[in-house]
């Protein structure tokens, strides 16, 4: 079977992934927070990007690679953490993994996924980044950084865009707590879904298993529908905080979360090694700038590598975010959409997907490779 020919995009993994995910699983993947303005702002904000095609420049094959924090990669994107992965199907950490390993791109474990950096250390590459959502013990936060490390992730990514539980009330509707209690009304949309629910059987219903070691006998009765266990340990990182971290870990450190340009001045004097533009793909604040929108001066406030996320879908949207000051792109529901769609198979069709469409727009580009693209144009209507 040719899979390029039935899924030749994102949109027709995503409507397969759709059909074969209880409702409430595909509402915690698909869902953002408030009216979900934020998230269509993503969207509607790289469409508006254009860029000038150029001609006869003869044929070509052009270079997807990039250098990145010392590192060269074959591809200009990654896999981004996820928290709870595992819910989406049936080991997707794991498949993630060996996927990205093949590849030889960045693949992201949360915290809070649904294994824990010791279980996939088997199937981690080269280029493991371990995603910290930030504990408020030293000790704690002392132990999973070493385990960590342990595990072969040579990345950290401090997140600092959560520092409290956002409401995400389409996800609150479909019913599902965490960890995942199968009521009546979702053991009916379990039914429907024999796929998912034959390799849920198989594994057991998904926990956020790192934090085992750490709560152990910890009440959860009084969270928030969208909240879970590990919120009971984290805090709302400040400055000194990322300056422990610096001190403490040895190797690359990402800040994820980042839109104003002062703050990225402000990391790249506390030593960050590189700067994650992201709203969270709209699942944390519902008034936030689109993430292309706030890149360019990013961009243009640090000498730093930027990573970029929220809102692509393709080949296109990549390069559309390297004309805009990107340096690597990072696509975390995407990946999950392919996973539900087609099992591990699917990881790996969308890499190709999506190295497809990047040829394919660079040559309408005449770009030889992702230095070579032409200045952005706003699309908007006049």
């Amino acid at each position: 079977m040719d899979l390029h020919a039935t899924y030749p995009a994102l949109s027709d993994l995503r409507s397969r992934a759709q059909s074969r995910l209880p409702k409430f699983v595909w509402e915690y993947l698909d869902s953002a927070t408030g009216t979900e303005a934020t998230k269509h702002r993503n969207r509607a904000a790289l469409d508006r990007v254009g860029l000038m095609p150029s001609v006869l420049h003869g044929e070509f094959t052009p270079d997807l690679s990039v250098d990145l924090m010392g590192q060269k990669l074959p591809l200009p994107f990654g896999m981004s953490p996820l928290g709870m992965s595992g819910l989406i199907w049936p080991d997707a950490e794991a498949h993630l993994a060996r996927a990205a390993d093949r590849a030889g791109i960045p693949f992201g474990l949360s915290t809070v996924a649904a294994t824990c950096p010791e279980d996939v250390a088997p199937h981690l590459g080269a280029h493991g980044w371990f995603q910290l959502y930030p504990p408020r013990d030293p000790e704690i936060r002392t132990d999973m950084l070493a385990r960590a490390k342990a595990a072969g992730f040579t990345t950290l990514v401090l997140t600092v865009d959560v520092p409290v539980a956002s409401r995400r009330e389409r996800q609150t509707r479909s019913g599902l707590t965490s960890p995942p209690k199968l009521t009546p009304r979702l053991m009916a949309q379990v039914a429907m879904r024999p796929a998912w629910a034959m390799g849920m059987a198989r594994l057991g219903l998904p926990h956020m298993k790192m934090l085992d070691k750490y709560t152990e006998g910890t009440a959860t009765a009084n969270l928030p529908p969208t909240a879970h266990v590990g919120y009971l340990l984290r805090t709302a990182p400040d400055w000194d905080y990322l300056h422990w971290l610096r001190d403490h870990w040895q190797g690359p450190l990402v800040i994820k979360g980042v839109l104003r340009p002062e703050d990225a001045t402000k990391m790249e004097k506390a030593r960050a090694d590189a700067i994650w533009v992201s709203n969270h793909a709209g699942r944390q604040f519902d008034a936030a700038p689109a993430s292309a929108e706030a890149l360019p001066a990013i961009r243009a406030a640090t000498k730093l590598p930027v990573i970029f996320d929220s809102g692509v879908e393709s080949g296109l949207d990549i390069l559309r975010a390297f004309a805009l000051g990107a340096d690597f792109v990072m696509l975390g529901r995407a990946f999950h959409f392919a996973l539900a769609a087609l099992g591990p198979r699917g990881v790996d069709h969308l890499i190709d997907v999506l190295a497809r469409d990047l040829t394919a727009n660079m040559g309408q580009l005449g770009a030889r490779n992702l230095r070579d693209l032409p200045p952005p144009f706003d699309l908007s209507p006049l």
